[in-house]
């Protein structure tokens, strides 16, 4: 049986003004076109499948035209769980719906033996799906008066260690009852210890004053493949074949631009587990130029040479101050496809929140860093500082999770 591991679309991501919607259309057509040539049984997307929890009409109908398309492919089974940017109910209002297309979708946790699945071939099961979603912090933790962060963290852990030893252990009952050796695939949205993330690729923080990565020891043993969403470049967990992130199918910034994007194949063949990874087209290039204006200017005429139809950010690091920087480089492109989405002039800009953090600029921040650069500005003694930074994080969690 073959499975396809894909997540983090964020249908609906705006790049600075520029909505990507063609980028989705085209990435959704490449795909269709990916699950007939390598014969795919089962599509898993894992988390995330809109940029918001209130889509627009737009995004809404690239989602719901590619399952569409699906239903007339050659694959028999979708599986969608929800992601921390998901509404877990709008996700999960059509879900008696799309069960008859064979689409499975699970938006919460609540109820473990829902997020078992057991797909079949006609009458022949093939494969055990623990659809896992986002866990939320009210799902998997009770909150108790005077609690430290350490006690979070610990009880966060134990709930998501907790949660996954139930749902794995209803599917290995089912397995047992079926008779058969099938394959048990788990899913899950979340943050692994020793994840990598680069800077300003959208990916929260998603848990309340709490930095909580996962162990690979979280995991049951006898799931045979779990795939994961949540951080956005494609990675192994803890250096396992069997355990990875597929990673956004599109780059989410313009740093993210460089990194090579993929969706991952999964055989199974009797015991055998067998990964491969298949590298998803550039649908839009995006390019991050650096320098003085001669070097941007330079860039600029040599894509102009190529015929791109890239989206520019420009980032001017010249010493001369340029008060019509954007007018010349928008020059430089007349009568190109080419768009810039982005100048940065640091001449202009104000380059920090404080003289202790010379070089950083708003845009640059997370919401959390901007708040640090606040405390700076105060006389707080550590442990008032770390009261204020879990509140502040228990905001920004509660305000993500209902937005």
């Amino acid at each position: 049986m073959r499975l396809l591991h894909t997540s983090d679309w964020h249908i609906g991501r705006i790049l600075h003004t520029k909505r990507r919607y063609d980028e989705h259309e085209a990435f959704f057509s490449w795909l269709i076109d990916t699950i007939e040539e390598y014969k795919v049984d089962a599509l898993l997307i894992a988390g995330d499948v809109f940029d918001s929890s209130t889509p627009s009409n737009r995004s809404q109908e690239l989602y719901y035209r590619f399952l569409r398309q699906m239903s007339l492919s050659s694959c028999r089974h979708v599986i969608v769980i929800a992601g921390n940017h998901d509404s877990p109910s709008f996700l999960t209002a059509p879900k008696e719906l799309l069960k008859v297309f064979d689409v499975h979708v699970i938006g919460s946790a609540e109820t473990p033996k829902d997020q078992v699945l057991v797909l079949y071939k006609d009458t022949v099961p093939e494969l055990i799906v623990c659809a896992v979603p986002y866990l939320r912090d009210r799902e998997i933790r009770t909150v108790e008066a005077g609690e430290s962060t350490a006690d979070k963290e610990r009880k966060l852990a134990e709930g998501i260690q907790r949660h996954y030893a139930t749902v794995v252990g209803i599917a290995e009952q089912k397995r047992k009852e079926l008779g058969a050796d099938i394959p048990i695939v788990a899913t899950g949205h979340l943050f692994t210890a020793g994840g990598e993330t680069v800077e300003g690729d959208g990916v929260r923080n998603l848990y309340i004053g709490s930095l909580l990565r996962v162990g690979a020891s979280t995991f049951p043993a006898s799931i045979r493949y779990l795939a994961l969403g949540h951080l956005h470049s494609a990675q192994k967990v803890n250096n396992s074949e069997i355990m990875r992130y597929s990673g956004s199918p599109i780059p989410m910034f313009f740093g993210d631009a460089h990194r090579q994007k993929s969706v991952t194949l999964v055989e199974f063949s009797g015991p055998d587990t067998s990964v491969q990874l298949i590298d998803v087209p550039v649908f839009r290039q995006l390019e991050r130029i650096k320098g003085d204006l001669d070097a941007i200017t330079r860039r600029l005429r040599e894509l102009a040479d190529a015929r791109s139809d890239a989206w520019i950010e420009a980032d001017y690091e010249g010493e001369e101050i340029h008060s019509d920087l954007r007018e010349r480089l928008e020059r430089v492109i007349t009568n190109t496809a080419m768009e810039i989405i982005l100048v940065r002039n640091n001449r202009h800009v104000a380059r920090s929140l404080s003289q202790a953090h010379e070089g950083e600029m708003l845009f640059d921040l997370k919401e959390s860093e901007v708040f640090e650069r606040l405390l700076d500005t105060r006389e707080y003694t550590e442990d008032q500082r770390k009261a204020l930074m879990d509140t502040f994080e228990e905001a920004l969690v509660s305000f993500h999770d209902q937005s």
